[in-house]
This record gives structure tokens, C-alpha cells and sequence, in this order.
């Protein structure tokens, strides 16, 4: 068995909502099937998103964060600002951190690796 492609489907309740941040952050839509299920794409990765509702949500969802590294950290760190998405600055032996929210929850962050 190959696996030719895979995903992470997060589950949302605002599809244009979520959607416009991951296009504001460089994610490109790969496909949307209406507000039923869509694909967002970056190197390397798709992630699905899936409209769900607080009963779907009850006691089983568990906790994800997606990372991405960029070609410029601080046009990235200054794209966030301008869209006034809030976010928290931390560094560690691994690197710098822009943690951020996605609408629907998601731990989001921006990776400025030391290695």
C-alpha cells in the first residue's frame, strides 16, 4: 500500500470565516464542495475544513496546532499585525513563535527555527 496524499480536517462552524484566515496567512483554496467540506493547501500540507456544530463537538475533539515556517519572519509577524490578528511572541532554544487563533479555535503558530 502507497499513500498517495493525506489531510487534516479540522472541524469549523464558519466556513468563509476560517477559509479568509488561512487565505490571509498564504494558504491557497484547493477545492470547496459549497460549505460542505473544503481543501487549503501550503507546502506540504492540506487541511480540510469541515462544518460541524456544539453537539459534534461535545467531549470529542481533540487538541491540534498546525505550524508553518515562512521565507521572512518578520513580514510575516508584520502581515499578522496588519490584519489585527491577535497573537503571542515567544522564543526558545528552538526558535521564534507567533502563536495565533484561527476563528473556529485552532492553535496556529509561525516557526522561526534555529536549525
Amino acid at each position: 500500500m502507497i499513500i498517495k496524499e493525506s489531510n487534516i480536517t479540522i472541524n469549523i462552524k464558519d466556513m468563509d470565516k476560517s477559509i479568509s484566515l488561512y487565505e490571509s496567512i498564504g494558504l491557497k483554496v484547493k477545492n470547496r464542495w459549497d460549505n460542505h467540506y473544503a481543501q487549503l493547501t501550503a507546502t506540504g500540507i492540506v487541511i480540510g475544513q469541515h462544518p460541524t456544530s456544539d453537539t459534534n463537538l461535545t467531549g470529542g475533539a481533540g487538541n491540534i496546532s498546525i505550524g508553518f515556517t515562512t521565507d521572512n519572519f518578520e513580514e510575516t509577524k508584520s502581515r499578522l499585525e496588519k490584519l489585527s490578528i491577535r497573537t503571542i511572541n515567544r522564543q526558545e532554544e528552538g526558535g521564534q513563535f507567533i502563536h495565533f487563533n484561527a476563528p473556529n479555535g485552532t492553535a496556529l503558530y509561525f516557526i522561526k527555527p534555529k536549525w
